[in-house]
């Protein structure tokens, strides 16, 4: 079974009454901290809890230290799963808005606690949902405590301090998610410094979209990464972003291309930064 699975609404609207099923609302804006759940309460799909990427998905900021959504820590991150009535075999579908970077972020984690079948990306998001004229509703979900016991996987991430080291190993492919604005330095709304680790390809996450918001079909996305990949292994590859999140949206799209879940250095640029040592490039 393949470790990135799409969903679309009819699909799921189907399968929601089924038993067994978990449903994530992982709606998230960063500039509005509390858009998610107030969206969340102001309607959703039935039977969905609610994922905060800061409160339930990230772990605390250290200023100077940290990037601006560290990794949370794995048992804590197991018991919000078991919280959600995550078992080991659970279904899980997860959402946001449409363009999945958020929901992405919950795929992950569940991959990196070892959770790799069974977890979907409601393809489109709330804004397919709504296309379809499938409705929300305003009832909390009828959660039981599940038996979810994830165990973290220490060699899907990277730490700055690895990543710094490989810089320049012409075997690896580090791909950063932001807009090409940003990669380049030329504009910069949320980070103090602008620009993007030395090396770094621009591989904007948008781009595995099509023009409503779903993932593009596997074999544009993997025509996609192969340019970008070029010769070189994707074993060696390496995916980052501002912070750790959108990063995860290009994870998703490659193993949807088929590729195997490449590397994540989770505290991107926002982590890399802190340190004034660390290499910082602008343009192309």
């Amino acid at each position: 079974m393949p470790i990135a699975q799409l969903i679309s609404p009819q699909a799921l609207e189907q399968r929601r009454v089924l038993p067994g099923l978990v449903i994530l609302d992982c709606r998230f804006a960063l500039d509005d901290p509390d858009y998610g759940q107030r969206s969340y309460a102001e309607g959703h799909i039935a039977g969905a809890a609610f994922a905060d990427l800061e409160r339930d998905l990230s772990g605390p900021v250290t200023k100077g230290v940290t990037g601006r959504h560290p990794l949370p820590q794995p048992e804590e991150l197991a018991e919000r799963f078991r919280a959600w009535g995550v078992d080991q075999d659970s279904d899980i579908v997860l959402y946001d808005d449409g363009p999945g970077a958020y929901a992405a972020r919950a795929w992950w984690l569940l991959a990196w606690l070892g959770k790799r079948e069974g977890v979907y990306l409601l393809d489109g998001g709330l804004k397919a949902w709504h296309a379809a004229g499938l409705p929300l509703s305003l009832d909390p979900p009828a959660t039981r405590r599940g038996t979810f016991e994830g165990a973290p996987d220490a060699t899907l991430v990277l730490t700055a301090q690895a990543l710094q080291q490989r810089l320049g190993q012409p075997d690896m492919t580090l791909l950063d998610a932001r807009a090409l604005p940003r990669f380049k330095g030329e504009v910069e709304p949320i980070d103090p410094v602008a620009g993007h680790i030395p090396g770094a390809q621009c591989a904007a996450f948008t781009d595995n979209l099509d023009s409503d918001g779903r993932f593009l079909p596997a074999a544009r996305l993997r025509q996609r990464f192969a340019e970008q990949l070029g010769e070189r292994s994707p074993a060696g590859l390496v995916a980052y972003c501002g912070s750790g999140v959108t990063a995860c949206h290009n994870l998703f799209a490659l193993c949807l291309a088929g590729y195997p879940l490449g590397q994540l250095y989770a505290g991107s640029w926002s982590e890399w930064i802190t340190d004034p040592q660390r290499g910082v490039a602008t343009g192309e």
